[in-house]
């Protein structure tokens, strides 16, 4: 399995614009195990997002997917950045 963890920021007083974009229409996407969006807390900007995929190749094609463009699109004015970005290699566990 892949797994990903990241803080992304939305532009100043956008946030919850930005989780309603990503948050709308979960439309299947092949190899996804879990996709997990989430307020940060200690960060009035911050969004958090939790992946688990088959393996790096299915995250990559998930990319390329008509409705993850869409969303990337729709959503890409109010991204301020990434703040931070890991990579790891889920093992199981609840959900998996």
């Amino acid at each position: 399995m892949y797994g990903l963890m990241g803080r992304m920021l939305a532009a100043p007083g956008e946030r919850e614009a930005l989780l309603a974009i990503m948050l709308e229409g979960h439309a299947p996407m092949p190899g996804c195990r879990s996709y997990v969006i989430a307020r940060d807390p200690k960060s009035e900007d911050g969004i958090w997002i939790t992946e688990v995929w088959d393996s790096k190749q299915a995250h990559t094609d998930s990319l390329q997917l008509p409705h993850v463009q869409a969303t990337i699109a729709k959503a890409k004015p109010i991204i301020a950045g990434f703040a931070e970005f890991i990579e790891t290699e889920p093992l199981g566990g609840r959900g998996l």
